[in-house]
């Protein structure tokens, strides 16, 4: 960077790119656990998954963002998906692989994938 033109492009660029988001009551969620033990248990690749395949797919009505510790850090990296209308699913030892899954199996085609779930990791 050498100039202050620059800066200030690259944070019109960034700007730009976090106004992606745009709350409303319609759009799904999904929000990931990023506190130190999510991120130590390796929360930012899983994030970083979600945002690449929700852009990939043109994902308009679906936020991804990010929390601090949701409590159940011995299952971490943890995914909260919200579904207006619809109960929270709770996604648990998520990695990049099985974060695509979820983008494609309930992000798209609304099918909750149980086996990835608190419900299915406590059994």
């Amino acid at each position: 960077m050498k100039s202050l033109a620059e800066l200030a492009e690259l944070r019109e660029k960034m700007k730009a790119s976090v106004n992606l988001r745009h709350d409303s009551a319609d759009d799904v969620r999904v929000v990931v656990g990023m506190a130190t033990c999510g991120i130590a248990a390796g929360a930012r690749p899983v994030l970083a998954k979600f945002v690449e395949e929700v852009e990939k797919r043109q994902l308009s009505h679906v936020m991804v963002t990010q929390t601090g510790c949701i409590g159940i850090c011995k299952l971490e990296p943890v995914v909260e998906v919200y579904v207006p209308g619809q109960e929270k699913v709770t996604y648990v030892k998520m990695t990049p692989e099985k974060a695509a899954k979820v983008v494609t199996d309930h992000l798209v085609n609304g099918q909750v994938v149980t086996e990835y779930t608190i419900g299915a990791a406590q059994q």
